[in-house]
């Protein structure tokens, strides 16, 4: 059995390898240079459709200035975080959620779910959540 370390240094290789190799998705997206559902866009962030949606309301707000995780030195870029929290209840009132509720979910690092490293905030609804979540 490999220990769990050992798959997570192998992870975060594969996953900083992959990016140096073909850049950053989320930056391309918002560079216009890949495709995406662009449901909100201004000049400090976007919102796009989730891929692999877990709720039947699931998007995604993703800052334009690249930022791996919360765990990236963020002093300076607190009304940038402040900025896409407003427009994640935005969205969740475009959406029709905001009455039943909604969840936004900051996942940081691999162990906690981050599969793309571009700080992102997920907002999901339209369905019963539970908890805990994972």
């Amino acid at each position: 059995m490999i220990p769990f370390a050992v798959k997570r240094w192998v992870y975060y290789s594969y996953q900083k390898g992959r990016e140096r190799m073909f850049g950053c998705i989320f930056c391309q997206i918002a560079s216009h240079e890949k495709p995406a559902k662009i449901l909100y866009e201004d000049e400090q962030c976007l919102a796009i459709q989730d891929l692999h949606p877990r709720a039947p309301v699931h998007l995604l707000l993703i800052p334009r200035k690249h930022v791996t995780s919360l765990n990236d030195k963020l002093e300076g870029d607190e009304s940038l975080l402040g900025h896409m929290l407003v427009i994640a209840a935005r969205m969740a009132r475009e959406k029709g959620i905001d009455g039943t509720g909604y969840r936004t979910v900051i996942n940081t690092n691999a162990e906690a779910g981050q599969t793309v490293f571009h700080l992102h905030i997920h907002v999901m609804g339209g369905r019963v959540m539970k908890w805990p979540p994972g």
